[in-house]
């Protein structure tokens, strides 16, 4: 048997590659409109990013991500996530020392060791922006605008978001004493995962996949009960901001994002047309993560947009990708010499900016035909020694059969 792409990998297949341009072309697109600039890091970082920035608590860090010793002995690991390799290029790079905020978004491939789901594989794709160096919630509220308009725009609907506060360092040790009050006597009927949390971050147990668990949780005091005034206060902002723009919300005191440097916003974006994974989009506030990797004290905010899981999407919302790009002219021909001109022909179109393309298999004029039909070109022009010696080609519309007569320096203009 030949050798088999790994489990969890997928082909872009060249049929597929266009829905990828497109998606990525708009990303781009509303990215730029709203202020944010381009970033790109190394797929692979050490180990040390992700286990001090994400959280050792994390099932990333515990049980997902692809690490492995280099030939100088260092601990690498591909990037699981784009937050924390994006926070050490801020640094790295003195980012900081510039007029902030620092307005950045990414497309990176990602990688997990974990089961595979539909739209969830070992190697994905992710959109991505950060804003860092504002505390205020206007840039909550921007965040969480920009992927409300992007998914709105990809024609994506039956879309919630839901958003809630996860707290701050103030907030959040009375909270954890509730929990753990709460869940001490179940502590037995933990599974390992959870009990090895119980200490050092006991929120992460109500986001347990275990169905036992999610049991035990069920009752659980809420963050949002326990939010100290600053908090508060910036939650109802949030809440204002998104009225104001007419941003519809509901307040989900159930979400726990899935890495520990969260703090105050956290939000999801829902569909209920991917099945149970229904979660597109995710992110929120982060206002200790470019301390803990050894920057300044410094805010941020953000989120992540899986690219495998919004192609899923608007497949299932039959949204538009455009069309597939196909040439706008096939030049069949009859003969050694006509051949040649056709050849020449070829490359003034492709050097002018026509999409255009002949036979390179050499096959008579009949499967040059076919092939032109398979390609689904615009227009096909065949030529032969009168054409050759006249200059003049005959355009055939493939889709009204419609012939038009045109000189070649003319041929252009007429496509």
């Amino acid at each position: 048997m030949a050798i088999q792409s790994l489990k969890g990998t997928e082909d872009m297949l060249p049929r597929d590659s266009y829905k990828w341009h497109y998606i990525e072309e708009k990303w781009d697109e509303i990215c730029r409109e709203y202020g944010f600039r381009e970033l790109r890091t190394p797929m692979f970082e050490r180990t040390e990013l992700f286990s001090r920035g994400v959280g050792d608590t994390t099932d990333i860090v515990q049980k997902e991500m692809y690490t492995f010793d280099d030939k100088g002995g260092r601990s690498i690991t591909l990037k699981p996530e784009g937050t924390s390799p994006a926070v050490r290029a801020f640094l790295q790079n003195n980012l900081y020392a510039d007029t902030q905020p620092t307005k950045i978004y990414y497309d990176t491939p990602c990688f997990r060791y974990e089961n595979t789901q539909a739209g969830r594989l070992r190697e994905f794709h992710q959109f991505g922006i950060e804003n860092f160096g504002t505390a205020s919630m206007l840039a909550d509220a921007e965040i969480i605008a920009l992927g409300h308009d992007f998914l709105s725009r990809m024609g994506i609907e039956d879309v919630e978001l839901h958003i809630s506060s996860v707290g701050c360092r103030s907030c959040r040790p009375v909270y954890r004493t509730a929990l753990q009050d709460f869940l001490r006597p179940k502590y037995d009927c933990l599974c390992s995962t959870c009990k090895s949390r119980f200490d050092k971050n006991p929120m992460r147990i109500l986001d347990c996949k275990s169905s036992e668990d999610q049991e035990l949780v069920r009752g659980a005091p809420m963050m949002l009960d326990y939010l100290c005034d600053d908090c508060r206060k910036d939650f109802e902002d949030l809440k204002s901001y998104l009225d104001k723009m007419g941003i519809r919300y509901t307040v989900d005191p159930s979400i726990v994002r899935g890495l520990d440097y969260y703090t105050k916003t956290a939000f999801e974006f829902i569909t209920t047309k991917l099945g149970a994974q229904g979660t597109v989009c995710g992110g929120g506030r982060y206002d200790h993560l470019i301390e803990e990797v050894g920057g300044p004290d410094m805010p941020g905010v953000g989120f992540g947009l899986g690219k495998e899981r919004l192609l899923m999407l608007m497949d299932a919302c039959g949204s538009s990708f455009g069309e597939a790009p196909a040439p706008q002219i096939f030049l069949a021909w009859i003969g050694d010499e006509p051949k040649l001109y056709a050849l020449g022909l070829l490359h003034e179109l492709r050097s002018k900016g026509i999409r255009a393309d002949m036979d390179t298999r050499e096959r008579n004029l009949k499967g040059q035909m076919k092939y032109a039909n398979k390609l689904g070109a615009a227009f096909t022009a065949v030529i032969g020694d009168d054409e050759v010696a006249s200059g003049e080609l005959t355009l055939k519309n493939m889709e009204t059969s419609e012939q038009t007569k045109v000189r070649r320096e003319d041929l252009v203009n007429a496509l």
